[in-house]
């Protein structure tokens, strides 16, 4: 049996975030081609009438939607590009040390790297609320009443798997899991 278990946490990266960043370019770009024939009076776009369309004020409106639809997506796809919130959980029972590894935004803080004791951590929390904005999560519970989350940001997990893994990862820290 070995002593080191290692999480992948999965970034921005994921299959939605290209589709949406896609979709908004795509309607962004789709925006501002409008708003740019309707002052132009020149047909940018085939097979639309956006030369009928007055400048002021639908199509200023159109520009400017589509100016911030391009923007929005240029931020999307560069939080994809630099995969922004992945990283790994590493328990390592070998050493006695659990590290929170975490990519960031460019800067000094780029790299978030964290490292716990197992001594100092008191449980495995999972964390489950329902309604309209469903959160399910595993906190790491520290002694002096720290939490630190260890769960994917945004990935829909079942109660039954997010359960299953917190028990593993209690029992391989040989801590209590608690639960709310």
């Amino acid at each position: 049996m070995t002593n080191i278990r290692i999480d992948k946490i999965l970034g921005s990266r994921r299959l939605s975030n290209y589709f949406w960043a896609s979709i908004i370019l795509l309607g962004g770009i789709g925006f501002l081609l409008v708003g740019l024939s309707s002052y132009l009076k020149k047909q940018i776009i085939p097979l639309t009438y956006s030369i009928d369309i007055s400048f002021l004020p639908q199509g200023i409106i159109m520009t400017f939607y589509g100016t911030i639809g391009v923007l929005i997506s240029l931020f999307l796809w560069y939080t994809i590009i630099l995969d922004i919130g992945s990283g790994y959980n590493e328990f390592n029972n070998e050493a006695g040390i659990v590290t929170i590894f975490r990519l960031g935004f460019p800067g000094k803080n780029r790299i978030l790297n964290l490292k716990y004791s197992i001594k100092d951590i008191y449980s495995i929390k999972i964390n489950i609320i329902e309604g309209l904005s469903p959160k399910k999560e595993i906190y790491l519970s520290m002694k002096d009443k720290r939490e630190i989350p260890l769960t994917k940001v945004g990935q829909p997990i079942s109660i039954n798997n997010i359960e299953k893994q917190a028990s593993i990862l209690a029992k391989f820290l040989g801590v209590i899991l608690e639960g709310i």
